[in-house]
């Protein structure tokens, strides 16, 4: 996982990651928040982009694969935007105030998880 959370931030930062109303890129609070939505429902998209990348070592080959990742991963964040931001932003911003560490968000992330669980 750490080594592919990379790809994703720089993806989306390439494409601008924008969604609705929104000016800059996930955060990794964000992308952390999310990532068990993330790994579930992107994991089709995200096996394809490593599968390219795997039998090719030239980057331009898997780029379309790339986007269909990023697209994914921003449509995911839009509806859960949407669902359940409240929930979202707490759990988001406590992983942020707390170095993205996990173990001392998990009362944030239960709500998150009651509020938009994960598929």
């Amino acid at each position: 996982e750490t080594g592919h959370e990379g790809d994703v931030c720089a993806r989306l930062r390439a494409h601008g990651g924008r969604m609705a109303g929104e000016s800059v890129a996930p955060t990794s609070s964000v992308l952390y928040a999310a990532h068990k939505h993330i790994g579930s429902r992107c994991q089709q998209q995200n096996s394809a982009f490593l599968a390219c990348k795997k039998q090719d070592a030239d980057p331009s080959a898997c780029l379309a694969k790339g986007d269909a990742v990023t697209s994914c991963v921003l449509q995911l964040l839009k509806e859960l935007h949407s669902s359940c931001k409240k929930e979202m932003n707490s759990y988001a911003s406590c992983l942020d105030y707390h170095g993205n560490d996990l173990k001392k968000c998990r009362k944030e992330e239960e709500d998150f998880k009651r509020a938009c669980p994960p598929n």
